[in-house]
């Protein structure tokens, strides 16, 4: 019973919550705010509701509205640049997780010179420490799947080297985050899916990690018990405002096990595979691997206990084996339409494996160090070929 525990966000939960933003003390007078370069966030008016409410907070803003899906450093760059053009003294990441996740990266670089893989550790990056406080981050989420707005993590790509890394510190986590499920509904059935797994392996890496200790399982069991419940009542009925609200939660949860434990090499896998395939959907990535993955940490028998509390929490309440969990797991991807993912349809060819196997460990090879079980170059090819569509 000896840890530390840190998790500084103000978090603002439940529906219409957006609407009491300019109720909050917000850090500064001038937002830099981030967005995709979709139209969803324009669309369906998430953006028109966030200016009115920094209007009534007195608050001035300036767009920047490139983000991708997978992030990348091009755009840290230039989103910080303008930040520092524009005197912002705080930075909103409104959207998903790429969103958010580029809104820490840019808040880092706005006060800080020299490239933005100065302050990355692995692949190529120089693990420079770094000097000067980020500016202030508030996140706005409009999907469940990364848990960013309670973490510090931020992962973007490094474009000409095919790096996918995350980064973070104690001081990206957002000092405000707004989680309103009405900001969910309109994210199509797939995405649902995808991010909902996200989360989901968010939790159950964390449950499994090497560094899982009371206060994560308890965020990590209470996530998969959550998204068990409702994720598939969510991606077959978006209009469900209890399920969405569930997931919701479940991702906020996911994002606290991030912030008291963490990944595992399952993460580093799929970040590889979208690193030289950047329109694969991070969390579609991780579907298309974890039947393999979980079956080889099942199989190990070094966590056993904790694979059937898994497969409890996810609604297999009568699991005696680690098995239980595999086979709840793609119940689950069934139910929620993404068991028959394919790789090939990604412009993924068998014969990459060794490549992207190399690069996990490369990029992310920390994360191979807090996996419950050892999981050689070997294991990773043998586990992205089992997973090979």
């Amino acid at each position: 019973m000896f840890f530390n525990y840190y998790i500084p966000t103000k978090i603002l939960f439940g529906k219409g919550q957006l609407s009491n933003l300019h109720k909050e003390k917000l850090p500064g007078k001038k937002a830099l705010i981030v967005i995709s370069s979709g139209n969803s966030i324009k669309k369906y008016g998430y953006l028109d509701k966030l200016l009115d409410q920094l209007t009534k907070a007195n608050v001035a803003s300036v767009l920047y509205d490139k983000i991708l899906p997978n992030p990348i450093k091009e755009h840290v760059m230039e989103g910080a640049a303008i930040a520092k053009e524009n005197a912002c003294d705080f930075v909103i990441g409104l959207g998903g997780g790429s969103s958010i996740d580029t809104a820490k990266a840019i808040a880092v670089m706005a006060t800080n010179e020299g490239d933005y893989w100065d302050y990355i550790s692995g692949g190529t990056g120089k693990g420079l420490p770094v000097p000067f406080a980020p500016l202030p981050i508030v996140a706005i989420t409009t999907t469940a799947g990364t848990g960013t707005e309670a973490d510090p993590w931020t992962v973007i790509t490094k474009s000409d080297t095919n790096e996918k890394i995350g980064f973070g510190y104690e001081k990206t986590f957002p000092v405000l985050s707004v989680v309103d499920p009405e900001l969910m509904m309109t994210v199509p059935a797939h995405l649902t899916a995808y991010q909902g797994f996200d989360a989901l392996f968010h939790s159950t890496e964390g449950y499994i990690n090497k560094t899982a200790y009371v206060l994560s399982d308890l965020y990590a069991l209470k996530a998969i018990e959550l998204i068990g419940k409702s994720l598939a009542e969510a991606v077959n009925n978006g209009g469900n405002s209890e399920a969405r609200a569930h997931v919701a939660l479940a991702n906020t949860l996911a994002g606290m096990v991030e912030s008291t434990s963490g990944c595992t090499s399952e993460h580093s896998l799929e970040h590889a595979l979208s690193a030289y395939h950047p329109e694969l959907p991070h969390g579609a990535g991780l579907i298309m691997i974890s039947k393999a993955y979980y079956t080889y940490i099942a199989n190990s028998g070094t966590c056993d206990e904790r694979m059937i509390d898994m497969a409890k929490a996810l609604g297999k309440t009568d699991a005696t084996c680690p098995m239980d969990f595999v086979t709840a797991l793609v119940d689950l991807q069934k139910a929620c339409h993404v068991d028959e993912l394919k790789m090939s349809d990604y412009g993924i060819t068998y014969d990459e494996m060794d490549k992207l196997a190399t690069n996990a460990r490369e990029a992310m090879g920390g994360l191979f160090e807090v996996d419950p079980v050892p999981i050689s170059h070997e294991a990773c090819i043998t586990i992205l070929e089992a997973s090979y569509k």
